[in-house]
């Protein structure tokens, strides 16, 4: 059964036991277990697939992602678990919310491309000095843009830097606002679609963007219950995510054309930009690219640094890799245990 009501506010009376943050998480997951989650691309993955009503604990879905979202509503008590990039996690440590990432993503392909204005002449990331570029603080764009400009030997102090919420990079575009702007996916499309006769290009900027992460407010953890609904819940999520990519026709079809609005050609695009899933089951690597990002953002607004593995709950290393070499061999009726801690 998934629930539709919000979840308990923090504060709230709990009948889990407590659990420290490096004790082993329990198998056992009482059927009342509820779960606040923002991740609707997976939760419609679920639907698609046919295991959403096969959780074992409760779920209240909520139709928000990314950064600004997921803080404001981690900071709110009201949401345990979210879907970001790479940044946010950061940007919560940094304004001092308390968040544990317990799963890792990697794309086969980068996420941004660094869209150009009409007009505007780039062949490479060496091109950007002198340039104004789409700028969002807190999101994976900013940091991106951060990271481009060290690859290019650039400072910030050689090109202007226009503040804008990430949502607003397409209109400043357009607008000449700005003459470069990291945009992914069916935006990207729709605006060289758009634009391309009027001078709009894009180019690579051969930095690594790709990492997608599932995070939670780190007190959550500390309830035993939910944390042993959250570590079956990245075994479902995995297996849906490997369930869409193994269903193409039918994922494009429902999320992409009947979901979100799309071309059957426009989500054609999005499923093969992403390409396949991929599950570390050693996070070392995603660690030390998110220590870059991490200290390269402290250096840039002033932050105190951090050590980029206290955000990561190794407790988890290794189930979307487990999940992911059993799915191999599945067959469409089987399921991921819950009694023990196995994989699916």
């Amino acid at each position: 059964m998934i629930g539709s009501s919000g979840c308990k506010r923090e504060g709230e009376a709990s009948a889990a036991p407590r659990l420290a943050l490096d004790a082993p998480i329990p198998a056992e997951i009482p059927r009342e277990t509820r779960l606040s989650i923002g991740d609707p691309t997976v939760q419609k993955q679920l639907q698609l697939s046919g295991d959403i009503d096969r959780l074992p604990f409760r779920v209240d879905w909520q139709n928000l992602s990314g950064g600004p979202q997921t803080i404001e509503a981690f900071r709110a008590g009201v949401l345990d678990a979210g879907s970001v990039g790479d940044t946010p996690p950061i940007h919560a440590t940094f304004t001092g919310v308390d968040v544990k990432i317990l799963t890792v993503q990697v794309r086969e392909r980068p996420i941004y491309d660094l869209a150009t204005a009409p007009g505007a002449r780039l062949a490479s990331i060496h091109d950007l000095r002198g340039k104004k570029i789409a700028y969002s603080p807190g999101q994976a764009q900013g940091a991106l843009v951060l990271r481009v400009l060290k690859k290019a030997g650039l400072s910030q102090k050689d090109v202007t830097l226009v503040q804008l919420s990430s949502t607003e990079f397409k209109e400043a575009l357009t607008s000449r606002q700005v003459d470069v702007a990291p945009l992914s996916g069916v935006t990207l499309l729709r605006y060289l679609n758009e634009y391309r006769a009027e001078g709009a290009s894009s180019i690579a900027h051969g930095v690594r963007d790709n990492l997608g992460f599932l995070y939670v407010r780190a007190e959550v953890l500390k309830d035993a219950h939910k944390a042993a609904a959250l570590y079956d819940y990245a075994k479902w999520r995995a297996r849906a995510q490997l369930w869409a990519y193994g269903h193409p026709e039918a994922w494009i079809e429902a999320y992409y054309v009947k979901d979100q609005g799309l071309s059957a050609k426009e989500g054609r695009f999005l499923f093969e930009a992403a390409g396949k899933p991929q599950y570390p089951g050693d996070w070392t690597e995603a660690i030390a690219l998110t220590q870059e990002t991490a200290d390269l953002l402290a250096e840039a607004s002033g932050q105190k640094r951090f050590e980029a593995r206290t955000i990561f709950d190794l407790r988890f290393q290794t189930i979307g890799a487990e999940v992911a070499g059993a799915s191999q061999g599945a067959g469409s009726t089987d399921r991921p245990a819950t009694a023990e801690r196995s994989t699916p």
